[in-house]
Order: C-alpha cells, then structure tokens, then sequence
C-alpha cells in the first residue's frame, strides 16, 4: 500500500518455553531473554526488516507519545505508549496480549505511529495523541491508513458495571455486553470510534479475538504468557 506495511503476529516459530511458547517477543514478561532476542530477530527477519532498526516501547498504559528518527541503542527506552517516526525504513512496534495494537501510516507524507491501546490507554486517549503528533509532522488524517490487530473482543472482555460506565462516559462506543450478558468494553470498538473523529476514515479491524484464540497471547486467560507484536514501516 504505496510503501506502507502492517504486521501482527501470532504465537508460533519461536523458541520461547512453556509457558510463553513459543514466538514471545516481549521482553518484560519474565522470559529467558536470549530466546525474546531470537524471537525478535525471527521476527524481524521474516518481515524483512534488520532487528537493529525495530523501536519498542517501555508500555505503561498511559498516552504520553515520543517522536523518533533512530532506535534506542544504549539509551533507556522511554515510558511512552505510542511512538512516531518520519524516518522511512525504521520499522515501529507495539506489545500486546488483549489490548489492542494500532498501527497507522500515511504514505504521502512518510510518516507511520504505533501505539498500545489498553482500556486506561484508550480512556487516556492514546490514539488521538499518537494520530495529533502524526499531523504535527505533516501528516493528514485523510490520508493515514490505521489498522488494529488481534485483541480480546466487546464479548469477552467483561468488566464490573462500575468500570464499564466510567469507560463509556468516556468513550460511549467501548460500552459493550459478554455473549454471556454481563458488562464488558471493547476497547477496539472504541480506538475506531476515536480514529473516526480524528477524521482518519482508512480503518481495518482484526477479526481475532486473543482470548478465543489459541494461537495468541492473552493475558486475560493465561496471566502468565507472552506478548504479541505489531509492526508498522515504510519502504
């Protein structure tokens, strides 16, 4: 898509041990660290893309955004949950295991973000902060392309009554049911309702809900797992 590429990945072709088998990519999990190494270079590799050149996020759930032109080295990597570069060939990446991944790109301008949209990250609104440091650099909603990636689903995620009227005083698109009829939120439901009014109108949702699937991380289902990766970058 003029230059564009969007990655999610699933669980497998790692070398990660039980229980994070096996393609665990986050790094703060409490993982052998050599095998997220590997699993990060599998990654990278199979996308094309150099390990080197990949920037990740210190993910803390809120919505603070950093603007980067390199990766992080030997600096400490920033509490930030969504990152943007007009850096072309630097690839971006964001963490998940339930939350939702949101990648976004416009093409004409070279600019691409990602950012991790967990249920406070999205209250906070993450997206929109990821999509106005975007347009400061000259990007145009328009024209940036957004997709979201595998997360746990409205009908899964269940909630206390309570939490759920705090989530959709805020964002009344999140407020959602359990195919069991009690609470929940769907955050993803919610980040596209945000992307609509930042007028960002190119939108693809995962049909993967990450707690229905064996083939995904969830938090929410195994507590301790591993994460899952969503890539963004342009050629």
């Amino acid at each position: 898509m003029s230059g564009a590429h969007f990655a999610f990945t699933d669980r497998w072709g790692g070398v990660s041990a039980a229980p994070y088998e096996e393609l665990n990519l986050g790094g703060a999990v409490g993982d052998d660290p050599d095998a997220v190494r590997t699993n990060r270079e599998i990654a990278a590799e199979s996308l094309g893309l150099d390990p080197g050149r990949v920037v990740w996020m210190n993910q803390v759930h809120g919505n603070d955004v950093a603007v980067v032109d390199e990766p992080w080295g030997d600096r400490p990597v920033p509490e930030v949950d969504a990152v943007v570069t007009a850096r072309r060939g630097l690839a971006l990446a964001v963490l998940t295991a339930d939350c939702t991944p949101v990648l976004l790109a416009d093409p004409v301008a070279g600019i691409v973000a990602a950012a991790h949209a967990g249920r406070p990250g999205m209250v906070a609104g993450v997206v929109p902060a990821a999509v106005r440091a975007m347009t400061g650099l000259g990007a145009d909603p328009a024209r940036i392309v957004a997709r979201t990636g595998p997360a746990v689903c409205g009908r899964c995620y269940e909630v206390p009554e309570t939490m759920r009227a705090e989530v959709a005083a805020v964002e009344p698109a999140a407020h959602a049911e359990t195919g069991w009829g009690t609470p929940a939120v769907d955050v993803s439901a919610g980040v596209h309702a945000q992307l609509a009014r930042a007028g960002v109108l190119d939108r693809a949702q995962s049909p993967v809900c990450t707690l229905e699937s064996r083939d995904h991380f969830s938090y929410r289902r195994d507590r301790t797992t591993g994460r899952l990766a969503g890539y963004v970058w342009l050629d």
